[in-house]
């Protein structure tokens, strides 16, 4: 499984940015893909994951903000970033899992920087 992000850049606060993530390879109709991110010096953490049938989970920093969205078809994830914050800026990694079967594959990463 391969995973291709785009979309990460540089804004200032208040922002929008969307970052996309093109899935490739052996990939299983039933499965979750998402975003996380890691800041310097912090660990890696969820932003927004979402199923394929639709179902998403938030974390609380980014409910209202950000919305997480899928096109099946494409096995493509989307995460909109809206009223972006400096404490935003990190790197952002898709990820994708089969549910079905154990696996957790991730991007290579993008920079989103969100300045004040």
């Amino acid at each position: 499984v391969q995973l291709v992000e785009s979309g990460g850049g540089f804004v200032h606060t208040g922002g929008s940015l969307r970052l996309s993530c093109a899935a490739s390879g052996s990939i299983f109709s039933i499965n979750a893909m998402g975003w996380y991110r890691q800041a310097p010096g912090n660990q890696r953490e969820l932003v927004a994951t979402i199923t394929s049938g639709r179902r998403t989970n938030y974390a609380d920093s980014v409910k209202g903000r950000f919305t997480i969205s899928r096109d099946n078809a494409k096995n493509t994830v989307y995460l909109q970033m809206n009223s972006l914050k400096p404490e935003d800026t990190a790197v952002y990694y898709c990820n994708y899992q089969p549910l079905i079967i154990k696996g957790d594959y991730w991007g290579q990463g993008t920079q989103v920087t969100v300045s004040s």
